[in-house]
């Protein structure tokens, strides 16, 4: 038997028992359908939860209060708490040579209100560097204005959202709000806006670190976002960062400097490990289809053992015999397969028109590794039943026996 002979005897074996070979074909489709989506919808996350963070901005180093470690010995005394970061502490990181520009933060919730509107609101406090190092864009007016950060100007910058909110079509620009107890004066719209973080930043009041400081009646800061020099080694910057704070902490080590690779790189091994795990678990349903197509290719040589002695008694030998039958399985779990990428890519397409600023799309290794494992799931328990057909005796195959 020629290979092309071989092939077209199996096709021929499938296609006398249809809806043995379709419900097999169904089950193998499932499997890469859904080894297709998971893993679509997996890598989907992770470029999402990547593009966050990228558009905090570039060169970015983030200063945390409170030292990140593990570390042996007696819990802590009751009530001790890391020091907190001040106003000095983030003017002083200037002077690492390393350190482009600083953008101290202060956060909180408070009441927005004007007139009789009023709406709760994440209210930021920062400087005028913090419009530069997180590349914000605005829509109307201008940014906070360059002062000195101890001032507590009484000026505003808000969000799309806070802005349409509160003053409908009308331009917001020169009127009066009051945060809180405080009276501002609005200078400027962002345009566009976003989650970044877990901000809305279209939903948000930007006022002076200073003002913000004074409306929490708290001198800490939130953190401190820094923008590393063109060039500059972002490892060596947070460690000129962290011995600017060391020395004006007594010597305690107790912040935490989060380098925007690090942070990138850290999410992007996280997820991918969690796709390859969400699609390793929808890959066990393709060898659950593989044990089906073993099943009815154990049905199908009881069935055809008269067929399988006939063609030995031609002089078909084992090898022949056992090839018939692998090819059947393995073009089970081809067809399948395709089918299942088909239905899978189908399926993803759907979900991403129904998802707004999420794009999914599977990967190619998920598309290879699913057809991979239904073809090699084929071939395994293909052999069972192949080797059982060519092992029976031709004269008592074709006795029924």
């Amino acid at each position: 038997m020629r290979p092309r002979d071989t092939a077209t005897t199996a096709l021929r074996a499938l296609v006398a028992h249809p809806g043995r070979a379709a419900l097999t074909l169904l089950a193998v489709a499932l499997g890469c359908a859904a080894v297709v989506v998971l893993s679509g919808i997996g890598d989907g996350a992770r470029r999402f939860v990547l593009d966050e963070f990228s558009q905090l901005g570039t060169r970015l180093l983030i200063v945390v209060p409170g030292r990140n470690e593990t570390t042996g010995g007696a819990p802590p005394l009751l009530g001790e708490t890391p020091r907190d970061l001040t106003l000095d502490d983030a003017l002083a990181l200037l002077r690492a040579p390393g350190v482009a520009r600083v953008a101290p933060v202060a956060m909180g919730e408070a009441p927005v209100s004007t007139g009789a509107l009023a709406r709760e609101v994440g209210i930021l406090g920062t400087t005028a560097d913090y419009l530069a190092i997180r590349e914000l864009t605005l829509a109307a007016g201008r940014f906070l204005p360059v002062a000195d950060p101890e001032r507590a100007a009484p000026v505003a910058v808000l969000g799309a959202t806070l802005a349409r909110e509160l003053f409908g079509t009308a331009s917001p620009l020169g009127q009066r709000i009051r945060i809180a107890d405080r009276r501002f004066r609005v200078i400027g719209v962002l345009a566009g806006g976003g989650v970044s973080l877990g901000t809305d930043m279209a939903d948000l009041a930007l006022i002076p670190v200073a003002s913000a400081q004074a409306v929490f009646d708290n001198p800490g800061l939130f953190r401190v976002l820094v923008q590393g020099r063109v060039g500059a080694d972002l490892t060596v910057t947070a460690e000129q960062i962290r011995a600017i704070v060391r020395d004006r902490h007594e010597g305690e080590d107790d912040v935490t400097v989060i380098t925007q690779d690090a942070l990138l790189g850290t999410f992007d091994q996280i997820l991918s490990t969690l796709t390859l795990a969400v699609a390793a678990i929808a890959a066990i349903s393709l060898v659950v289809a593989g044990v089906l197509i073993m099943n009815v290719m154990l049905v199908s040589v009881s069935q055809r053992s008269a067929e399988v002695g006939l063609l030995k008694a031609l002089g078909a030998s084992a090898a022949q015999v056992r090839a018939l039958f692998l090819t059947e399985a393995l073009i089970l779990g081809a067809l399948g397969s395709l089918a299942g990428l088909g239905c899978g890519h189908a399926l993803l397409w759907l979900i991403d028109r129904q998802l707004a600023g999420f794009t999914l799309a599977a990967p190619l290794w998920a598309s290879l590794a699913a057809v991979l494992t239904a073809l090699g799931s084929a071939l395994v328990f293909g052999l069972l039943p192949a080797r059982r057909a060519a092992r029976l005796d031709p004269v008592a195959a074709l006795n029924g026996r």
